[in-house]
């Protein structure tokens, strides 16, 4: 039996043979220029990463920082808040214990007045019927001596009345 060589029924007929022997000899010739260049590619993605990371903690420190500021200030501002809400009312009770006692004052002003009011009105009242009083009196006694007095008697009294009219004047003074 006679086998005859042909290339259309052998390995190197394949186009993925050929492919595979390309790829090699391409990888034999430029393997370590293409391996050295994709790793200083990927340390220059490592160096990227490691500056991001770095940066990132960087910013998470000054978050922190910040977060840390402005819970101190909201404390600050809660504690402030609280002593004037606590001077507020502190304020708010003096004004109405003051409020308190000047109503108090102020009831007591007026019923003094009232008193006073009601005292005058009584004098005025106790003058007012002494007055009429001595006015009856008066009328009454010139009644009495109109009708009954004479003459003499007349210049009797006002002589006697004229006589005692200097003790009556030092009783006065004295």
């Amino acid at each position: 039996m006679v086998t005859t060589f042909s290339l259309a029924h052998s390995v190197f007929a394949e186009a993925v043979v050929w492919v595979t022997v390309a790829f090699v000899i391409f990888f034999i010739l430029f393997g370590k220029r293409l391996w050295v260049a994709m790793a200083a590619m990927l340390d220059a993605r490592a160096v990227a990463i490691e500056k991001e990371i770095a940066e990132a903690g960087r910013l998470r420190e000054e978050a922190e920082a910040m977060l840390k500021d402005a819970e101190a200030r909201r404390r600050e501002a809660l504690e402030e808040a609280k002593a004037l809400l606590a001077a507020a009312k502190a304020e708010a009770e003096h004004l109405a214990a003051a409020a308190a006692a000047e109503a108090v004052q102020a009831a007591r002003r007026r019923e003094r007045m009232a008193v006073e009011r009601i005292e005058a009105a009584e004098k005025a009242a106790v003058t007012a019927v002494r007055v009429a009083a001595v006015e009856v009196a008066t009328a009454a006694a010139a009644e009495v001596i109109r009708r009954e007095l004479d003459a003499a008697s007349d210049a009797m009294l006002v002589n006697r009345a004229i006589a005692g009219l200097p003790a009556a004047l030092a009783r006065k003074v004295a």
